[in-house]
């Protein structure tokens, strides 16, 4: 036993410390087949007893830990209880543990206490007794203490979660467990952790917070409480990113803690006596206190305990010593956050110090404005708290005045001058620049687009004087023979956040509270940032500013939004002053300013991506309005875009760009085919004239394939990137044509001239993803029956010519994919991408439901034969755990799998048994995928596949009994020598049905009822077992919930008998969720079925 000891203790050294990775590797696979031995139990213990190595004692907690999460119903009670009290007494007589041992220990404690919850003896719930277990650990040292209180801050957070190892667990069973200690213990252990606070914040000046004990035991109090507050009381599972809109539902048997007001005074207390190391703890503490939900206060009780609330507040504000601790700061400002999330405006002004508190909340706010460094990711709370406050001034009904239009200004021109202030600062000293996160830019911006609505002629006086300042000093630097270069970056730069904050004030205009005043204060922005971009286009020969360029496109996109449009009123005031400025005062000249931007941004900034992103995006949104691009076509930009489509013109079309900014090609050719279509009809010649470019590039790969035989010249980017961006161009376009006159006229262009072209690409490089992915995903674009644009004439052979092209390059990928074997980490990329794109274009075609199928096989054409073959090729090639590994893989395979169930069942059923048996496990597999679209069209195709096998059994049955010749059936064959396949997938969806939360419970019913008809005798035993394992005194209600669940059910497959069935089951299921134990249904392994 010793000597098993001590390797166990070497691995485990090994693994955590040794500096070789092959060492590491070899001991953490020795290690993994330690924990999986059936005698781990017993060595995990012996490991705890007499190994002296820390690294041993976690390997015994983390492997108990798994035993208990994966095996729990399989061990016995005591054993469990056995272990329960073996880890109390461990930890109480180990009270020097290295922390993560004990967080190890702790953390089995709570595993087990939650996976036994219901486990008792005669209504004696063992393991609930946490806090009278526990109790002895309180009353010791400040170390023992501090483990208890460990013990119940883990067994709150365990309860709190649902755990990788529940996988097979339902949520219900999880709410289920969470409820009960909701109920029965967590508000004893938060007042237990108020009171052990309290004792502290009483004797706060006698302790020795330089004691590492005595700091470790008020962190863990913290915690405790902090956990408490933070529970998931309703089963929401909240997202913790989206924290400040989260109200706290506490329940109403919390009230007294809530009502009595010593609760709120005792964490503000504790965040005025504690050191800067534990004060963000009680903050975070008072922020979930502050988010309570409202009702449950009676309105009296509310504006009670709001003025607590509010009072807290202000004192901080009037000491404010600790708020420069940075993580005090942070959690303050979601407090102050969470006071308008959760209370109404017309409430707050009703508090008797509200002047004076909002007064210092503005000073506060201004004053971390300016001190933007501090603690930039805290501005967005007190930006959110303003917006929220603003937003609900139309709806305050209190006569007290809100002084809004008062305060809201300063903290508007804060943050204006702040963030112009900092420019300099940033570019001088080389600081992180905030213009590099967008994504926070925006976020702000939103907010004070809101709050600058306030009083607007304050904030556009204010934009108007700062800009006019800025761009006449850009003016001078420009016009001046020896400007520094920085000081022209500083002025470039400022101007870049002056364009993005008058976009976002003029994207806050609300239709119902707008005035013409605000409209002819937004012309005033307009006119000056216009003129501004009149002066940077000037000279982008010579120089740009890429973010003042992409503040631009901003700012186009929010007037877009509010002024460009079928809704915007024709006499609106904003065009006047346009008109008096700049002379475009109709929206079709607005427009022309648009396009010309759009053109000269493409023209001059081909080597920046993002540019060049956001202006395709631009134009992408315009070309979509129905009115808009009907003026758009009629402008000479516009014009001159559809004729002059080339690299010429426009760089990024080039081959020297890269390959992802090529991306882009496919959305300038969808905003173009958009415009090309409005006045396109069925004229051949404007058609002709815009494909001119792509025919030339066409036409001279096509040269070159025909002519050329060394390969060498293939691997030339002169050859590969006209090709990669004519199938981009040309996916575009397909896109864009969604009717069918305009689509007749790509396809006629496209075959048969061009079609060879793409088939010998997929020929040279079917290796190569960067050249394959743009053609198979142009195919797929092709067969897309978008808006019924492939409706073809009942004497049109194009359907079956479009498919038959589909067909080849399926067929032909998959030939020189198939045979390469790329390493795991790249198998995505190299194959299996490519792979599901072909499944894509497959299903995309054989539902499109243009093509009659029937055709193919009545005149033997074997391109439908051979589509299916190659997908079956294709399946067959990929890891079986790689289907629900890689989610577009997965949709896009079981889409097409249930297309095939539907449509061409007399495939499948032809296929052989291991091929067969394989598809059924991957349906087994998508059974119990997270994705519930997968789940759901799994139940479709197993409904189609038991559907047809019922019917095939019925035809053998009748055959018999009329004395007919019986036909080999592959399918029924398979079935009848692997009987056991289904019967298995009965077993697996009836225990998803009765012990998960069935979300998808009408689609599980389907082919659950064609499973049990086809599956009788072994359903009968798999209820008398279900039935059998139920206490004495529930079986009888078991086997009459059975029996109630195919009562009127016939056997056949009728709509009407499917429908009977389902409601069967929907009482069935209620009847388990109400009544119900806890049981499940012993389901093996649907591999184990395949091999044998």
């Amino acid at each position: 036993m010793r000597q098993e000891v001590q390797q166990l203790e070497l691995l485990c050294t090994q693994l955590y410390e040794s500096q070789d990775p092959n060492i590491r590797v070899e001991a953490e696979k020795a290690l993994v087949v330690f924990q999986n031995s059936p005698d781990a139990l017993s060595k995990c213990q012996l490991l705890l007893e007499r190994s002296e190595s820390s690294y041993a004692q976690l390997l015994a907690c983390t492997t108990l830990t798994k035993i208990i999460s994966r095996s729990s119903q399989n061990l016995p009670l005591q054993q469990r209880i056995d272990i329960r009290n073996y880890v109390l007494n461990y930890l109480a007589t180990r009270p020097k543990l290295p922390n993560f041992v004990l967080q190890a220990l702790i953390t089995l404690f709570a595993r087990i206490s939650k996976l036994g919850w219901f486990d008792g003896e005669k209504e004696d719930y063992v393991f609930r007794n946490v806090v009278t277990d526990i109790s002895q650990f309180l009353q010791g040292s400040v170390e023992y203490c501090m483990v208890g209180v460990q013990l119940l801050s883990q067994l709150v957070v365990e309860m709190n979660q649902i755990l990788d190892s529940e996988g097979s667990r339902s949520l219900t069973k999880h709410r289920k467990i969470a409820s009960s200690f909701r109920d029965t213990q967590l508000f004893e252990i938060f007042r237990l952790a108020c009171s052990l606070l309290s004792t502290a914040n009483e004797n706060c000046k006698n302790l020795n917070f330089d004691d590492v004990s005595q700091h470790g035991l008020i962190t863990q109090c913290l915690r405790l409480a902090h956990n408490c507050l933070t529970f998931d009381f309703i089963g929401t599972s909240t997202d913790e990113s989206s924290d400040d809109l989260c109200t706290v539902q506490i329940p109403t048997s919390w009230r007294p803690a809530f009502l009595d007001h010593s609760t709120l005074k005792l964490f503000f207390d504790l965040y005025h006596s504690l050191p800067d190391s534990l004060s963000p703890l009680a903050l975070s503490c008072l922020v979930q206190i502050a988010s309570v939900r409202r009702s449950l206060f009676s309105n009296p009780e509310r504006a009670k305990f709001l003025a607590h609330l509010v009072n807290g507040v202000k004192h901080i504000l009037q000491n404010p010593q600790g708020l420069r601790n940075p993580n005090n700061y942070h959690e303050f400002c979601r407090l102050l956050a969470r006071l308008k999330s959760n209370y109404q405006l017309g409430e707050l002004v009703m508090f008797e110090n509200y002047q004076e508190t909002i007064r210092l909340i503005t000073e506060f706010t201004v004053e971390s404005l300016q001190v933007w460094q501090f603690a930039p990711n805290s501005v967005h709370y007190l930006l959110s708290l303003w917006q929220r406050m603003v937003a609900s001034v139309p709806y305050v009904k209190a006569t007290e005045p809100h002084m809004l239009e008062t305060f809201t200004p300063e903290v508007t021109n804060a943050y204006i001058k702040a963030r112009l202030e900092a420019v300099a600062v940033i570019i001088r000293d080389g600081l992180e620049d905030p213009l590099d996160d967008m994504g926070m830019v925006l976020q702000q911006l939103e907010q004070v687009s809101v709050i600058a609505r306030c009083d607007y002629q304050k904030t556009c006086a204010m934009l108007v004087q700062v800009f006019d300042q800025t761009a006449a000093l850009y003016q001078d630097l420009i016009n001046s023979t020896n400007t520094m270069q920085v000081d022209f970056n500083i002025q470039e730069i400022r101007l870049t956040w002056l364009v993005y904050i008058i976009g976002a004030a003029i994207g806050g205009r609300i239709s119902f509270n707008a005035h013409d005043e605000h409209d002819v204060m937004d012309g005033e922005m307009v006119v000056r940032v216009l003129q501004l971009m009149n002066l940077t286009d000037s000279r982008l020969p010579q120089s740009g500013c890429e973010k003042l360029e992409l503040s631009f496109l901003n700012f186009f996109e929010q007037f877009r939004k509010i002024y460009i449009g079928e809704q915007v009123p024709k006499t609106i005031k904003i065009y006047k002053r346009l008109q008096d400025v700049l002379g475009i005062g109709e929206e079709h000249l607005v427009l022309s300013v648009f396009m010309r931007k759009i053109i000269t941004n493409l023209k001059y900034w081909g080597g920046s991506e993002q540019t060049i992103s956001k202006s395709l995006m631009l134009l992408s949104d315009l070309s979509v309005g129905y009115t808009c691009v009907r003026k758009m076509v009629k402008l000479d930009e516009v014009i001159f875009l559809l004729s002059s489509h080339t690299s010429e013109h426009f760089p990024f079309l080039g081959n020297n760009v890269s390959l992802s900014e090529m991306r882009l090609r496919s959305m300038f050719y969808t905003s173009l085919g958009r415009l090309l279509m409005v006045d396109l009809g069925d004229e051949d010649e404007k058609f002709e004239n815009f494909m001119l470019p792509l025919a030339s590039v066409l036409d001279t790969l096509g040269n070159i394939f025909s002519v050329s035989t060394d390969t060498s010249v293939f691997n030339t980017d002169e050859i590969r990137k006209p090709l990669i961006g004519i199938a981009r161009d040309l996916r575009g376009l397909a896109f864009a044509f969604n009717t069918k006159s305009s689509f007749m006229l790509l396809f006629d262009w496209l075959y048969p001239a061009y079609m060879p072209i793409f088939l010998r690409a997929i020929e040279l490089w079917a290796t190569d993803p960067q050249m394959t992915t743009p053609v198979l995903k142009l195919f797929a674009e092709l067969v897309q029956n978008r808006s019924q644009r492939l409706q073809f004439d009942v004497s049109s052979p194009h359907g079956i010519l479009l498919f038959r092209e589909a067909s080849k390059i399926i067929c032909t990928y998959a030939k020189y994919i198939l045979p390469i074997d790329p390493p795991k980490e790249q198998i995505y990329p190299m194959k299996l991408k490519g792979i599901s794109i072909c499944f894509s274009m497959l299903k995309a075609a054989l539902c499109g439901n243009y093509v009659n199928f029937g055709v193919f096989r009545l005149y033997g054409d074997d391109t439908l034969e051979n589509a299916l073959k190659t997908f079956i090729k294709l399946l067959l090639c990929i890891p079986r755990n790689g289907l629900l590994d890689y989610p577009k893989l997965s949709q896009t395979y079981y889409v097409l799998l249930e297309c095939l169930a539907q449509d061409h069942m007399n495939f499948l059923a032809t296929l052989e048994p291991q091929v067969f048996l394989y598809i059924l496990s991957t349906i087994s597999d998508g059974l119990n995928a997270i994705d519930t679209m997968i789940c759901t069209g799994c139940c479709t195709t197993l409904d189609h596949i038991t559907t047809y096998l019922f019917k095939q059994l019925q035809i053998k049955e009748k055959k018999t009994r009329q004395g007919l010749p019986i036909t080999n059936e592959p399918f029924l064959q398979v079935l009848e020598l692997h009987a056991g396949i289904l019967q298995q997938i009965l077993s697996t969806v009836l225990n998803f049905i009765m012990f998960d939360e069935c979300r998808n419970q009408w689609s599980m019913s389907r082919p659950l009822l064609g499973l049990i008809l086809l599956n009788e005798q072994y359903f009968n035993q798999l209820r008398e077992n279900i039935i059998r394992s139920q206490p004495p005194d529930k079986q009888a209600a078991m086997a009459q919930w059975f029996e109630n669940l195919m009562e009127g059910v016939e056997r056949n497959l009728l709509c009407r008998n499917r429908d009977k069935f389902t409601q069967n089951l929907s009482m069935f299921k209620k009847e388990l969720t109400e009544k119900g134990s806890n049981v499940t249904v012993n389901t093996n392994s649907i591999n184990d079925m395949i091999t044998t």
